[in-house]
């Protein structure tokens, strides 16, 4: 079916008249325009030819090919990043970077750090698509300039800048299992100042079990999120903006009779989460001779709910202080030399904020001071060398260095060879990241002075831009390559009362090739494709001194996307979309009956849209069109509260009631239809 699919399509584009091709790749297309401004590589505005970093940038009008409600699923249409669904009952996840675990992912918006391991997947949920410029990603540590969390790589969401907006932008779509999404702004002006307000809506309140296993399949979600961003008008064109994030979302998922009378009850099993979320952004230029840059942020995050019958409240409060002068000496030596400071505050309901008499309710406070310095030295016109370095201090943990260095060879137009070493660190917040497993009576014991985690990177990459007649071709190769020391981890199996945390005695490794080809042809057809092979594994030495490697969990060996879009007559315009992985590690049971590692798979969508004039487009489609979906997913669902764990007869295996047991949605196909409007 899927080959005759492409051929009918192919088919299609061979009836239709050539056209001339953009002089470069189109964005529009959704396609990486290549001279594209970034600023996560450097902290600076260059074009991303220019940039020693490998960057790369999406639109949202990538994003338009595969409409859907939030940028936590969008993003998985990029190469070698993966949202990773960590529960089948309640959808929460984390974004998963050549294969590294969610925590060593930084999200950013407009590069400030506002998201945090309790929150990570709010970063990426909620912000209207209306209001989103273009979004940058580097893979790879990036510790240097960003410091703690910024370990496997940053994902940076750039919001647009009022004064550049359309006045008024609206995105409305609907799918077949009756969820509802909706973003809308407006553009607003007082003299010089021009603000952006954003709403995003997303509704779901329909069950649907349709692998009858007694559970919802989707998580059934109500969120609203309000965004405000000013840009002031100011001498000399100094920057100022100021801009403001609220989320509210109420989600549950679990038996299909559950209702919100049963919350916390082990009746009827439910997994109810409600949040609350603000955030504040900041960004004033020093009114000064010099460019110095002073950034603000903060973030409150209050999350209550329910997992089964173990209540989990916390709050959470970040905030983040920097000042940075941007230096140009000369005409080869940017220089940039800045300073942070980053307080978290966090308290919840478990032993892991509890002080030491095992009564007193303790929060964790973590201040985290650093300073960085870079300099971009162009030696010449092919020759760009990048030295970088950055010093924190944590209380915990005591100095911290990251250093880093890049090096940029461009021996022509078509051509440019990048190369990196850095090393990257994290600071560990222990209790926001194994909450589940803190819920009960545990002791929490540190069995050593933990030094935090750190790795070593180095990554080459190389761009070819290839012209035949009128077909434009971009290649972009990067073989990647992290050794990980002194890894935290939980040891709950040791002593049943206990939490013992040391760091991993042994390492772990993160290695790979990615390939990304985009390509625009004579004839209204443009491609983008690409492939990751990784290998991600840890080694740790076992009770008996031997060393054992294991795979890391959710990281597939081969995974890889694809985006083909064709532009009709008369306005109509086609997309197929895809995203495949090859077999990954997925966390079972001893004697588990289900396979260890998934499937090969591949989650294909298709859209058609007509545009009616410049303003109005109406869109519509499949998701997932050859209804994949994994098996099994829910181990004992008919026992959720393992009353009868114990019994001999009907578990004679000793399973337990497991949601971990993901490596696709749940979401069979289903179609989806929409209209997006813009006035400028």
């Amino acid at each position: 079916m899927q080959k005759l699919l492409l051929s009918a399509l192919m088919l299609l584009m061979a009836r239709q008249s050539i056209c001339q091709p953009p002089s470069r790749i189109d964005t529009s297309t959704g396609i990486h325009d290549l001279d594209e401004m970034v600023i996560t590589g450097t902290m600076k505005a260059v074009r991303r030819t220019d940039s020693p970093i490998p960057v790369e940038v999406l639109t949202p009008q990538f994003f338009r090919k595969n409409p859907t409600p939030c940028l936590f699923e969008s993003i998985g249409m990029v190469n070698g990043i993966q949202p990773q669904l960590n529960c089948n009952v309640c959808n929460t996840g984390d974004i998963h970077i050549n294969g590294m675990e969610g925590p060593y992912t930084m999200i950013l918006i407009d590069g400030m750090p506002i998201v945090s391991s309790l929150s990570t997947v709010y970063g990426l949920n909620g912000i209207p698509n209306s209001m989103v410029e273009r979004i940058e990603v580097v893979k790879g540590p990036a510790s240097s300039l960003y410091g703690s969390e910024a370990m496997g790589g940053i994902i940076n969401v750039i919001t647009k800048d009022a004064a550049h907006a359309p006045a008024i932008s609206a995105d409305v779509f609907a799918t077949s299992w009756k969820e509802i999404n909706a973003d809308v702004a407006m553009k607003l002006k007082v003299g010089k100042t021009s603000g952006l307000l954003g709403i995003n809506w997303f509704n779901y309140q329909s069950p649907v079990d349709h692998n009858k296993d007694g559970f919802t399949d989707l998580t059934l979600q109500n969120r609203i999120s309000l965004f405000n961003k000013w840009n002031f008008g100011r001498a000399r064109n100094r920057q100022a903006s100021i801009a403001a994030r609220y989320v509210y979302e109420d989600r549950w998922g679990g038996q299909m009779n559950w209702s919100r009378k049963w919350r916390g009850s082990d009746s009827i099993y439910g997994e109810s989460i409600t949040t609350r979320r603000w955030e504040f952004i900041g960004t004033y230029q020093l009114p000064l001779k010099e460019k110095i840059m002073a950034q603000l942020s903060y973030n409150w995050h209050d999350q209550g709910s329910y997992y089964g019958t173990t209540p989990y409240n916390a709050n959470q409060q970040v905030a983040f202080a920097q000042l940075y002068w941007d230096k140009q000496f000369g005409s080869n030596h940017s220089f940039l030399l800045g300073g942070s400071y980053r307080y978290t505050l966090y308290d919840d309901n478990t032993p892991g904020t509890t002080a030491a008499d095992g009564v007193t309710n303790q929060p964790a406070k973590t201040p985290l001071p650093g300073l960085f310095i870079q300099d971009e030295w162009t030696i010449n016109s092919h020759h760009t060398l990048l030295g970088g370095y950055r010093y924190d201090y944590d209380k915990y943990h005591g100095h911290v260095h990251s250093p880093r260095l890049a090096y940029k060879y461009t021996p022509d137009n078509r051509h440019i060879i990048r190369a990196s070493f850095g090393t990257g660190y994290r600071v560990v917040n222990l209790f926001t990241e194994d909450h589940a497993a803190l819920s009960g009576a545990r002791e929490v014991v540190i069995a050593s002075a933990l030094l935090p985690e750190r790795s070593y990177n180095s990554n080459i990459n190389y761009t070819h831009k290839i012209q035949y007649g009128r077909t434009f071709i971009n290649m972009d190769l990067t073989g990647f390559y992290s050794w990980f020391t002194n890894k935290i981890i939980g040891d709950f199996d040791s002593d049943p009362t206990k939490i013992i945390y040391n760091n991993l005695n042994g390492h772990a490794i993160s290695r790979g090739i990615a390939m990304n080809i985009d390509a625009v042809f004579p004839f209204p057809l443009k491609v983008l494709a690409g492939v990751t092979l990784q290998d991600v594994y840890q080694v740790n030495e076992n009770t008996e001194g031997k060393m054992i490697k294991t795979v890391q969990l959710h990281a597939p060996r081969w995974s890889g996307n694809f985006v083909a879009g064709y532009s009709f007559n008369g306005g109509w315009s086609a997309d197929l979309t895809g995203k495949w992985n090859g077999p990954m590690r997925l966390p079972i049971q001893p004697r588990d009956y289900r396979p260890e590692y998934s499937p090969w798979h591949c989650i294909t969508n298709i859209q058609i849209t007509k545009k009616i004039k410049d303003r109005l487009e109406i869109y519509g489609g499949v998701k997932n069109l050859f209804n994949f979906l994994p098996s099994d997913p829910l181990m004992r669902p008919f026992d959720p509260f393992n009353k009868h764990v114990n019994d001999p007869i009907n578990n004679k295996e000793g399973y337990n009631f497991d949601t971990g047991y993901n490596y696709a949605s749940l979401q069979g196909i289903r179609g989806f239809a929409g209209i997006r409007y813009q006035l400028r």
